[in-house]
């Protein structure tokens, strides 16, 4: 089987798909075969040797498909070589580290489906012009009114490549 690598990810504004886009980009560099696809658009496994899978958090989880995603392929997921991240807004707050912890936790059902060799979780981005207006989006907007959640893009794109890096030698 060739070095083929699935990254797959649940994003709702479009900022998990560019972080799975750039991981992609880092892996290939060494010329894996690599595709990137919605977790809702992955049929089958098999073609791959690994998997790197990404969710955004809403709700202190992983999206709804993101965990379904698991769910549905997490007999053949322990079978291959994953790695798992989530882009969240808590990483950008002030102390981010703090809550490094609880972010984890949050995650913990998805690491208790499948084994992954590896896990990052990365600062998002808060554009509010890309979401939809409803009350979670509103009471995301209060807590940047009062200072909880910084607004803007807080993506460290060389923290991201370099974790992508560290993948290589544990992917192959």
């Amino acid at each position: 089987m060739p070095n083929r690598i699935l990254v797959t990810y649940a994003s709702r504004a479009g900022t998990t798909a560019e972080v799975a886009e750039a991981i992609a980009r880092t892996l290939t560099q060494d010329g894996a075969q690599v595709d990137v696809l919605p977790m809702n658009s992955v049929k089958d496994l098999s073609p791959y040797q690994a998997v790197v899978a990404g969710s955004a958090i809403r709700g202190s989880k992983w999206l709804p498909e993101a965990i379904q995603f698991v769910q549905t392929h997490q007999s053949i997921l322990t079978q291959k070589k994953v790695a798992l991240f989530t882009v969240c807004i808590t990483m950008s707050m002030k102390n981010a580290e703090n809550y490094r912890a609880g972010v984890m936790n949050w995650v913990a059902p998805v690491r208790a489906m499948v084994k992954p060799i590896s896990e990052e979780l990365f600062a998002g981005m808060l554009d509010f012009s890309k979401l939809p207006i409803n009350k979670d989006t509103l009471m995301l907007r209060l807590s940047v009114a009062l200072g909880i959640f910084p607004r803007g893009d807080h993506r460290d794109w060389n923290k991201i490549q370099s974790w992508a890096q560290s993948l290589k030698p544990i992917m192959g």
